[in-house]
């Protein structure tokens, strides 16, 4: 599974926001990865230097395999708040429809026989 992480400036500057966004959100979706393709998470300050609560904002894309995107956006005072709670949800939207998906699997129709 690709991770792709992108953010804007004025989140950036804390010390490896990056990697300790990424390692939390692998280990919240860990039981999805082999039926994902991609990750996709932006981190972004709305209000940028105004400052404000709630102002940290997370959105997270999901590639399912032969599946469509799914995506969730939270927010919260600080960037990593607002990523663990994108990953809580995430996590909540794709056991219900990878959840779904394999509670409806058939098995694929048999040949007709003469």
């Amino acid at each position: 599974m690709q991770f792709q992480f992108n953010s804007d400036s004025s989140v950036m500057g804390t010390e490896n926001v990056a990697e300790r966004i990424e390692a939390s959100v692998r280990q919240k979706l860990a039981r999805f990865e082999d039926r994902l393709t991609r990750l996709e998470v932006h981190v972004s300050d709305e209000n940028a230097r105004k400052g404000g609560d709630d102002d940290k904002a997370c959105m997270i894309e999901a590639r399912p395999r032969g599946g469509k995107p799914i995506g969730v956006t939270e927010h919260a005072s600080k960037v990593d708040d607002a990523a663990r709670k994108a990953a809580n949800t995430m996590a909540q939207r794709l056991e219900r429809v990878l959840g779904k998906a394999e509670k409806h699997k058939h098995d694929p129709r048999p040949e007709k026989m003469m």
